[in-house]
């Protein structure tokens, strides 16, 4: 079995979709996390204002609508998290995604105050802080904000992990990479999109040049010049399509690099550290 093989088994990506059928298949299963873990009302997103966060949005509304309905309990609901760095450069894209989402509530919370002073207690202790390791501070705080307020609302985090994100490693680790279900996992970037172009979502939600937007000294640097290969060529990989030579190695890379960020804290039990 080749390496292209085993990358798309353990990512569950198919070559062809149905993209109504896996926006039912990502709804039923927002729904059944929530009748399997009963003591669960709520549902926490972190919105950017990018494909992912609002394809996972505009979902997770959807299943809370339905919850509501089946089971005649209004408490299920969902909550949104605006989580800007002080001021957010692509503030309109953000506020296009809760429009379309639609979501029960919405909460901004600016984590500047924290990461700041975060950085500034490493500081004091003469340690310095990149830009690059800060942004990672970044992704966590937005991370444990969510948490926060899933604690106060009997909830569960949702994560945006995908399939090119997971292949490349394309997330902070336990940042954005920490969630308790990930309702767009086993789908590519551009099926992505098709599920948002199902779902009616304005054009702009799923044209958007993908950026993390972490680093200070690099705003709005998109996904595929951090990572050195397009979206389109991973999208071609995880379908069984070749890509040039460049691109395989690139991926395989990558996906060797960062199987850390994919697996549980290592036990003495795990072949994983052999």
């Amino acid at each position: 079995m080749s390496l292209q093989t085993e990358i798309i088994n353990e990512t569950g990506v198919q070559p062809t979709i149905d993209p109504e059928e896996e926006i039912r298949k990502s709804i039923e299963f927002l729904k059944n996390y929530l009748y399997k873990n009963s003591f669960l009302k709520t549902f926490v997103l972190g919105i950017s204002g990018g494909q992912d966060s609002s394809l996972a949005g505009r979902m997770t509304q959807i299943a809370m609508e339905e919850m509501r309905q089946e089971t005649q309990n209004s408490d299920y609901h969902f909550i949104a998290v605006r989580l800007p760095y002080g001021a957010q450069a692509d503030e309109e894209d953000a506020e296009r995604a809760i429009e379309f989402i639609q979501p029960d509530t919405q909460i901004a919370v600016d984590i500047k105050p924290a990461v700041d002073a975060q950085v500034s207690s490493l500081e004091t202790v003469g340690m310095s802080v990149s830009d690059f390791n800060k942004g990672n501070i970044k992704a966590r705080q937005r991370m444990i904000t969510q948490y926060a307020i899933a604690g106060e609302f009997s909830g569960a985090v949702i994560g945006t992990d995908h399939a090119a994100e997971n292949i490349t490693g394309f997330f902070t680790k336990f940042g954005d990479g920490a969630a308790d279900i990930l309702p767009l996992f086993r789908l590519n970037k551009r099926q992505g999109q098709l599920l948002l172009e199902t779902l009616n979502a304005p054009e702009e939600l799923y044209a958007k040049v993908p950026t993390a937007d972490l680093e200070e000294e690099k705003p709005l640097l998109s996904d595929e010049t951090a990572l050195g290969v397009t979206y389109q060529e991973i999208d071609d990989y995880l379908e069984g399509k070749r890509v040039s030579q460049q691109a395989q190695e690139t991926i395989e890379n990558l996906w060797a690099k960062t199987q850390h960020k994919r697996h549980q804290p290592i036990t003495i039990f795990d072949d994983f550290w052999k």
